[in-house]
């Protein structure tokens, strides 16, 4: 999972991500209630501090489990500080990301790839590597900063999904974000 030094948000600054504020206006219940169930297996892809990783396994309950993957250790570093010694611990795995690939070897029900697409240089490689790693009928919600991300890079990221057979079946409404959930056609 490539990502250009100018581009990847820094550690240093990840406590602007988690935060009471960004909570209010961006709520992982709200926005994931509809795509989460008990026993399934979600990548939480680009999971810096951890924001959407543990509400996901809270939603879980006791079976299933979230991979919270990260490019950057120090990023993982803060969700294992957050989970340790809890019951998370058992529904949260850590996966560090290689330079130029996610690297995982299983398949996922649901995958959130939220404000990092634009992080990736390489949108071929991402969207052919996440299309082998979603399950038939997996869904994929990738949600974009309005201001890092412009309706036309959005689109043409939109083309190059289609490239892959992705499907386009709804555009959740996410507070100053450009969103798209998709299904791996069969």
């Amino acid at each position: 999972m490539q990502t250009t030094n100018n581009k990847i948000c820094p550690v240093e600054i990840a406590g602007g991500l988690d935060n009471s504020l960004r909570r209010s206006l961006q709520n992982p219940q709200k926005i994931l209630k509809t795509y989460i169930r008990s026993g399934m297996t979600i990548l939480d892809l680009g999971c810096g501090p951890g924001f959407f990783t543990l509400e996901i396994a809270k939603m879980l309950g006791n079976t299933g489990k979230v991979i919270a993957a990260d490019l950057q250790q120090g990023m993982l570093n803060k969700v294992i500080n957050k989970i340790k010694g809890t019951e998370l611990e058992k529904r949260i795995e850590l996966h560090k990301c290689e330079e130029n690939k996610i690297g995982v070897n299983e398949t996922f029900d649901f995958i959130l790839a939220f404000y990092m697409v634009h992080e990736v240089p390489d949108h071929e490689r991402l969207f052919e590597e996440l299309k082998s790693i979603l399950n038939p009928d997996g869904k994929l919600l990738i949600i974009e900063p309005k201001f890092h991300v412009s309706k036309k890079s959005f689109a043409e990221m939109i083309r190059i999904t289609e490239k892959y057979k992705f499907e386009i079946i709804g555009n959740p409404k996410v507070f100053f974000s450009r969103t798209v959930l998709l299904t791996n056609k069969t």
